[in-house]
């Protein structure tokens, strides 16, 4: 099953598009200063470097590029990461390098390899050490906002978000929208094929012997329909619903998803508590709350204090195909998701096949979700 991806690429592409995302502006090729702040400056040549590297990775931003607001705030971003890790130790820069290095590897990975992720980045004239020095940057921000974090703020935000936390093992049966050969039912009609499934498990007959024949998800099919301690927060709400409320072994009504109807037996389920947490889910409790400590920073200091002058030329509106940004954006690899999903990503990479498709190739039972989370792994689980 995909699950749900790791909290560090839900951070990465949200940052991508949060720091990079920014204008295509008249004369962006310039010296000029588009905004001033405590200890430095971001020029026009910095944000046309950082759109072509957004554009290269996630194309698809390129509507978001459009929005004078939205660049506005991105911009104020942009100058929170350079400032936070600006203010960082050696050993704290030390650490969100090596961290950075690592989600690079696994881009890289996702695309296809090296030789792959170099075209993507030749398409809009950006080099590998470019994007490093970005990725070296975010890191370098972020791990200085975890060294703030205690043990007491972790807990608070697992008591927030505990049934993100929970576990299920859970058996269905997906009927979908769409037929194995592609054609497309009305809604009427899978309910329809849903109930007449259900029914035959209502007198009896073996679940897993039924999800062989009938369930339409490649993910699961093959396992009698099984997901087994699997985390809910990987599976689209719905899906994730049922698995946390409905009674144990008890076959419910069909439960509607994006990916059609699925009949749906849960097997067990484990609601954690905080010390049953592993190393990792902490690691992610506590990259949760030091982005929450950067839009605090953002919404304080950064605002009031540290912020100079903001010198942002406005979009010029295009005439044709949504610009050059759109243009530009076309065709420049696939890998990597828009990231205002959270984590649209492929598989540990940030691409589209991710939350944001949430279980388009086929995985996954539950329709697996969006769980901000990207990447083939983050949730797919559905078709």
């Amino acid at each position: 099953m995909f699950q749900s991806k790791r909290r560090s690429w839900q951070t990465l592409l949200i940052a991508l598009v949060a720091v990079l995302a920014f204008t295509i502006m008249a004369g962006c090729g310039k010296k000029d200063v588009v905004a001033t702040y405590e200890g430095g400056e971001i020029t026009a040549k910095e944000f046309d470097l950082d759109q072509r590297i957004l554009l290269a990775v996630s194309p698809q931003a390129a509507q978001l590029l459009q929005m004078d607001e939205f660049r506005e705030y991105l911009l104020k971003q942009e100058i929170a990461y350079k400032y936070l890790a600006a203010k960082a130790d050696d050993k704290t820069a030390e650490a969100g390098k090596k961290k950075a290095e690592q989600q690079l590897e696994m881009m890289k990975a996702s695309y296809g390899g090296a030789d792959a992720f170099k075209k993507m980045l030749d398409a809009q004239k950006v080099s590998e050490a470019e994007v490093k020095d970005y990725f070296n940057r975010l890191y370098i921000a972020m791990e200085n906002e975890e060294n703030k974090v205690t043990e007491e703020d972790m807990k608070k935000e697992f008591e927030a978000a505990k049934e993100n936390f929970t576990t299920a093992s859970v058996r269905h049966i997906l009927i979908g929208f769409t037929d194995p050969n592609g054609k497309q039912r009305s809604e009427e009609e899978t309910l329809k094929l849903a109930k007449d499934v259900k029914a035959k498990l209502d007198k009896g007959e073996d679940f897993a012997t039924l999800a062989k024949k009938y369930s339409e998800d490649p993910g699961s099919k093959d396992n009698g329909g099984l997901y087994e301690n699997a985390n809910v927060s990987g599976w689209v709400e719905e899906f994730k619903q049922a698995a946390l409320t409905q009674p144990i072994n008890e076959i419910g009504d069909p439960v509607k998803t994006s990916y059609g109807y699925h009949i749906i037996r849960v097997e067990s389920r484990n609601e954690k508590k905080y010390e049953d947490l592993t190393q990792d889910e902490k690691d992610q409790l506590k990259m949760s709350v030091a982005s929450q400590k950067v839009d605090e920073f953002m919404a304080g200091d950064l605002e009031k204090k540290i912020i100079k002058k903001i010198n942002l030329p406005k979009t010029e509106t295009p005439k044709n195909n949504s610009g050059n940004a759109a243009n530009n954006g076309a065709g420049a690899g696939s890998g990597a998701g828009t990231g205002t999903n959270a984590g649209a990503g492929t598989g540990t990479n940030a691409g589209t096949d991710g939350a944001g498709n949430a279980g388009a190739s086929g995985n996954s039972g539950g329709g697996a979700a969006n769980n901000s989370g990207a990447g083939t792994g983050s949730g797919n689980a559905g078709k």
